[in-house]
């Protein structure tokens, strides 16, 4: 096999490492990011090495996500090139281990400028920066995953093997998001989500076409059959285009910062990528509207076309990466200073590194806003699918409830406020706003989307595949089936996790790690949202599941939940002790209330505001046990109607015989 994709893989490599090379060569002149450093010097080939490495770090990224993605959602398992798609994603998680090893060293020798030696002293300062530095600490987990996937991607050949590959090549690219500017400026959580799905986005594209231009290349299928391929790739390649372009922009404007700063080097590269990426998606929609079209009918010729086209694009994506990796090393024109390093910065910018919003007012929770680009791009893309879901269904002349397209609309709606809004800019400093926002997270935004019922939607308005290959239609349905979410997905399991979860969060380490860390904030949201769909849905859900409990038990579970939140913010609202001591007694009363009070208000808030929700739960349970009621009354009625009271019958039948089997009591 190796044998067999060795030439194409090679050819395609070639094109892509041609483009890049001469990008990063020139950006570096350019951007002047190449440039010898006016204090300490730790050498051309440090300085060069650097973004050269990192460079080849983001082609072993993108050919293992790429590839694992083709893998997913393109081929089948019958095809040889399926087996293929793990061999090149084995080979680019190798290349991102050796990349993201050389990378480590040379940004050590950059920092501590340290003649290379093979002593002990050497060797632990060198351990001391891995183990100890956040930077160190980042290259240590994209390397010790890079190893994982690695040996992963060789020994698995199933759908489950390659999602569980595919989440880990996506994760390596984390620590890559929060280095560099985007974790030395005042917008520091903007730029890393920004940057991470920009560089999530990018690896889809790139590697996915790489891996295309393998399996023509390599396989040499036939017309139709690549036509299926391309076809849903392109669709892949679509996506990403989006982001990317989005990802960019907000990338490119946290460092440029005003039309003057496009005057500088980064400007100046800026624009240069940018240019690379419009002409990249002119060829994107040449090849999905002629080239998919002739490939469909067979035409003579287009495969050589095809060929050509997609060598011009590998090229151009090595210039874009290319162009990408001397920004990296550029300096910007906004300086990347957090504002903890500001002479006289208070506490609470100690704390988040950033400068603090203006003075809170109620009304400045929908004023103020802080772009998080990750839960922005699925709010929107949410209310982009669905709505097309339910225009296709509505096309075809099916009928979809129009209130269920405006709950869902709604909770998506919601879901970008809370996490783009006020509440995320206040909720650092006030504990009452992130309980607010955590409310609206957890109860709220849950019971909009299960009412929306999503995976009967994406069911009827997606078109099934047939030949064995999954798509998102096929990856829902597995998830709804899976054993996984049958066990979490029961109503008393779902209940557990719910609540318990609430303790366990603000009660523990994690709460603090989700206001020091951009990932426990990420974590945190994503997991109380699935929480709360997965509670909402076992109690009112009109998705299909694998359990169906009695209405009495889902009355009882919601009352108890009831229970169970008036007792956490009672204990809150009782509490004498700040939560976080570290964080939130630090910021001193930066607005309003101290902090202790502030707290307590936090509690009245999960209280009072987390009773709502709850209660709409409870009616809509008593609704659905009526509705039910209804229907099994109006089952038996037409049942009866055909065959007669069968029941009745049965129980008439029954006491004349008890009336002809006792004795007759003799007179007198």
């Amino acid at each position: 096999m190796i044998t067999r994709l060795a030439p194409a893989l090679s050819s395609a490599g070639g094109l892509f490492l041609a483009g890049l090379g001469i990008a990063v060569v020139v950006g570096l002149l350019v951007g002047g990011g190449a440039a010898p450093l006016l204090i300490v010097d730790p050498g051309p080939t440090v300085r060069w090495g650097i973004p050269v490495a990192k460079a080849l770090v983001h082609l072993g990224a993108a050919l293992s996500i790429g590839s694992l993605m083709v893998a997913a959602f393109v081929l089948t398992r019958r095809q040889k090139a399926f087996s293929s798609a793990l061999l090149v994603a084995s080979i680019g998680a190798a290349l991102l281990t050796v990349a993201s090893a050389a990378t480590a060293f040379m940004t050590f020798m950059a920092i501590y400028v340290e003649p290379v030696s093979i002593d002990q002293r050497f060797g632990d300062l060198l351990w001391l920066y891995l183990q100890s530095t956040e930077i160190g600490r980042g290259w240590l987990i994209t390397m010790g995953l890079g190893a994982v996937i690695t040996v992963l991607t060789l020994v698995v050949r199933s759908f489950g093997g390659v999602l569980v590959a595919g989440v880990l090549s996506v994760a390596a690219l984390w620590p890559l998001a929060e280095q560099g500017h985007a974790a030395g400026s005042a917008n520091h959580e903007s730029a890393v989500s920004a940057s991470f799905a920009h560089s999530v986005f990018a690896a889809m594209w790139i590697g996915g076409l790489i891996m295309m231009a393998v399996v023509a290349w390599s396989e040499k299928p036939r017309a139709a059959e690549y036509h299926a391929m391309l076809g849903r790739y392109s669709s892949i390649a679509l996506l990403s285009f989006i982001v990317v372009a989005l990802s960019g922009t907000t990338n490119a404007w946290l460092r440029v910062g005003s039309v003057e700063g496009l005057a500088t080097g980064y400007g100046a590269l800026v624009i240069a990528k940018t240019c690379a990426l419009v002409v990249l998606g002119l060829m994107g929609a040449v090849y999905r509207k002629k080239l998919l079209g002739d490939l469909k009918a067979s035409r003579s010729g287009v495969v050589r076309v095809t060929t050509l086209v997609v060598s011009a694009e590998l090229a151009l994506m090595g210039i874009a990466s290319g162009l990408a990796s001397a920004l990296a090393r550029t300096p910007t024109p906004v300086p990347q200073i957090p504002a903890s390093e500001i002479a006289q910065a208070t506490p609470a910018e100690i704390l988040t590194g950033e400068p603090l919003p203006p003075e809170f007012e109620w009304s400045r929770l929908f004023t103020v806003w802080q772009l998080d680009l990750l839960w922005a791009i699925i709010a929107v893309f949410g209310i982009v699918y669905y709505v097309w879901g339910h225009a296709r269904l509505a096309k075809r002349g099916d009928h979809w409830p129009v209130s269920r397209t405006v709950l869902w609309v709604s909770g998506m709606l919601l879901l970008g406020f809370a996490t783009n809004s006020g509440l995320i800019v206040y909720g650092k400093y006030l504990f009452s706003i992130h309980m607010l926002g955590h409310m609206l997270l957890s109860m709220a935004v849950p019971l909009l989307l299960v009412l929306g019922a999503p995976i009967t939607l994406a069911s009827r308005a997606i078109a099934a595949r047939k030949d064995g290959s999954r798509g998102v239609r096929e990856w829902l349905l597995v998830a709804v089936h899976s054993k996984y979410l049958a066990v979490i997905g029961h109503p008393l399991v779902a209940a557990v996790i719910f609540g318990v979860s609430l303790i366990v969060f603000y009660y523990s380490p994690l709460f603090e790690w989700a206001l020091r860390e951009h990932l426990g904030h990420m974590w945190m949201t994503a997991h109380f949202v699935f929480s709360g769909y997965l509670f909402a849905q076992a109690l009112i859900g009109i998705d299909p599941s694998p359990h169906d409990p009695p209405y009495p038990l889902r009355l009882i579970i919601v009352l108890a939940t009831m229970a169970f939140h008036a007792f956490f913010g009672l204990s809150i609202i009782l509490g004498t002790s700040l939560l976080v001591p570290e964080w939130f007694g630090a910021m001193g009363r930066t607005w309003g209330d101290p902090p202790l009070l502030d707290q307590q208000n936090g509690g009245e808030l999960a209280w009072g505001l987390g009773e709502f929700p709850t209660l709409a739960l409870a009616i809509l349970v008593t609704w659905a046990w009526s509705k039910s009621d209804d229907r099994i009354n109006k089952r038996r009625d037409r049942l009866a109607d055909r065959q007669g009271d069968q029941e009745l019958d049965a129980y008439n039948e029954m006491l004349g015989k008890l009336s002809q089997a006792q004795p007759t009591r003799p007179k007198g």
